[in-house]
C-alpha cells in the first residue's frame, strides 16, 4: 500500500510541474485566494504548515492527510474583516468513520469583496459589481501503515466578477509521517493540482497556483515547545517576481534574481514556533521570509513585516484562538477562529472514547 502511495506522489508531482511549470508567485497564476490562510493558527503559524503536531482541524485544510481520528465531529470556523469592508469566511467539519477506519471532512473558504462600482473601457456607469471567490472542498485521509497517513482533497473552485467568471476543478494530495516517540511529524503535500472549467476569458486559460511543500515538526521533549519548517515552491527555486516593463521603466529595486543567494534559497522557508503556557493556553510566532522581501520598501523601516503572532485558549468544549499578521509596516490583518468538538455538546463523547477517539 505504501508503495502505491509513494507512486501516486510520483505521479502527481510529474504530472504538476508539467501541466503548471509555467505557475509562479506575483500574478502569474488565477485563483490566489488559494494561498490564504484559513484560520487564525494557520495565519499565526506565518502562513503555511503542513507538518504541525496539533488536534486543530483547520489545520487539514492545507494538508488532507492531517486529518486524524482524535478530529471525530470537530466543527472549525474562522471570521475575518480584512481591509476595506472585505470579508472573509472559513467553515470545516469532520467525521470519523468507524468501519473505514477513514476521517472525512468537507470545508469552505468564502470571500466577499464587497461592493464596487462597475464601468466599460469609456468611463460610462453599468451598475454595481459585487466579486466573490469560493473553495468548496471534500477531504479524506486513512492510515496507510504504521506511522504514516495518506490524505487527499478534491476542491471546486468558483470567481464572480460581474461579467467575469470563472471555475476550476483541483486536487491536493498529501502524506504524513509521525513518530510518536520522538515527538517528530513530516509531511509532504501536493496542492492544488488541477484545470479550468470556465475561463474568465475566452481563449485565455488561467493556470491554478500549484505548489510543493514539505515541512517537518519537532517537539521538544523536556519543554512544551513545538518548531517547525516549512519549505514550499520546491518545484521553482527561483521565487523572485520578475516584472520585465517595471525594471526597464523604473529599474529593479530589490536584490537581483541572477545566480545562487542565500536570500533565494530562503524566501522557500517559513518558520514557526509555538509554546504551551500550562494546557489551556499556547502562544505562536511565525515568520514568511518570502511575504518580507515581496512586501518591504527598500530604504525604509519594515518593522515587523513577514512576521505573525498569535495566541489560543485550548477550553474542553471550545478552543479559540486570534492571530495577527503583518502585511505592512504600520497595519495588521487580524484573524480569529474557534474549534468545537461537537461530540462534547450531543453526548457522543463516551460513544467515541470507546472506539479510540
Amino acid at each position: 500500500m505504501l508503495g502505491r502511495i509513494h507512486y501516486l506522489f510520483f505521479v502527481a508531482y510529474i504530472s504538476g510541474i508539467h501541466l503548471l511549470e509555467a505557475q509562479t508567485l506575483g500574478g502569474r497564476s488565477g485563483y490566489n485566494f488559494l494561498r490564504f490562510p484559513a484560520s487564525s493558527h494557520t495565519a499565526a503559524l506565518g502562513g503555511l504548515n503542513v507538518s504541525q503536531m496539533s488536534d486543530e482541524l483547520s489545520l487539514g485544510f492545507q494538508n488532507p492527510a492531517l486529518l486524524s481520528a482524535r478530529m471525530h465531529t470537530q466543527m472549525s470556523a474562522s471570521f475575518n474583516a480584512v481591509y476595506d469592508g472585505i470579508k472573509n469566511v472559513h467553515w470545516m467539519q469532520a467525521y470519523r468513520h468507524p468501519k473505514l477506519k477513514a476521517n472525512f471532512a468537507a470545508g469552505i473558504q468564502y470571500f466577499n469583496y464587497g461592493e464596487l462600482i462597475q464601468t466599460d473601457a469609456s468611463g460610462n456607469l453599468l451598475g454595481n459589481l459585487r466579486p466573490r471567490d469560493f473553495v468548496f472542498q471534500l477531504s479524506a485521509s486513512k492510515e496507510v501503515k504504521d506511522r504514516w497517513t495518506a490524505g487527499f482533497s478534491w476542491k471546486y473552485l468558483r470567481s464572480n466578477y460581474g461579467i467575469a467568471r470563472s471555475s476550476a476543478l483541483a486536487a491536493d494530495v498529501g502524506l504524513i509521517y509521525r513518530d510518536t516517540a520522538s515527538f517528530l511529524q513530516f509531511g509532504v503535500v501536493a496542492m492544488n493540482m488541477g484545470g479550468v472549467l470556465q475561463e474568465y476569458t475566452v481563449g485565455v486559460n488561467e493556470e491554478l497556483p500549484f505548489d510543493l511543500v514539505v515541512g517537518i515538526s519537532k517537539r521538544l521533549a523536556k519543554a512544551p515547545i513545538q518548531f517547525s519548517l516549512t519549505a514550499h515552491h520546491l518545484h521553482r527555486l527561483n521565487l523572485f517576481y520578475n516584472d520585465s516593463i517595471f525594471n526597464q521603466e523604473v529599474g529593479d529595486p530589490f536584490t537581483s534574481s541572477k545566480g545562487f543567494t542565500i536570500d533565494k534559497l530562503f524566501r522557500h522557508f517559513v518558520f514557526s514556533t509555538q509554546i504551551m503556557m500550562g494546557q489551556r493556553v499556547e502562544l505562536t510566532v511565525g515568520y514568511n521570509y518570502l511575504r518580507r522581501m515581496e512586501l518591504r520598501l527598500p530604504n525604509y523601516p519594515n518593522g515587523l513585516i513577514g512576521f505573525s503572532l498569535g495566541v489560543g485558549a485550548i477550553l474542553p468544549k471550545l478552543q479559540l484562538r486570534y492571530a495577527r499578521t503583518y502585511y505592512q509596516n504600520t497595519v495588521a490583518y487580524n484573524q480569529v477562529s474557534i474549534n468545537m468538538p461537537l461530540n462534547r455538546y450531543f453526548g457522543l463523547g463516551k460513544w467515541g472514547e470507546r472506539n479510540g477517539w
